[in-house]
């Protein structure tokens, strides 16, 4: 698992984006690092959006990536089960496959 750099952190923001608008919603701005010491990520919300800020710093890339899919999801206040097709939605435009375990019944 590589840690996260900024190219990729920059690739994901413009690519979530553009999910987001596509699908209608807000398409938050990204950031980083968050202004606030000690947190992972923060979101701020404008009249005109948000804006999420994510640490990169000693993190994973996996982590980083959920935690703008997850800004994307708070910045336009979906609860489940709209947020949860916004997830796969999200994770699926990133190139990655949704994980099925053998304790996962698939309908």
């Amino acid at each position: 698992m590589h840690p996260a750099t900024t190219v990729d952190f920059a690739s994901a923001a413009r690519e979530l984006t553009r999910v987001a608008r596509q699908l209608g919603l807000v398409g938050p701005s990204f950031r980083c690092p968050p202004r606030l010491v000690g947190v992972d990520r923060s979101i701020r919300r404008r009249p005109d959006g948000a804006v999420v800020s994510v640490r990169l710093r000693g993190r994973p890339m996996p982590a980083v990536l959920a935690d703008m899919i997850e800004g994307v999801v708070a910045a336009n206040g979906l609860t489940s089960p709209s947020a949860d097709r916004l997830r796969a939605e999200l994770w699926a435009a990133l190139g990655v496959e949704p994980v099925v375990g053998p304790d996962t019944r698939v309908a």
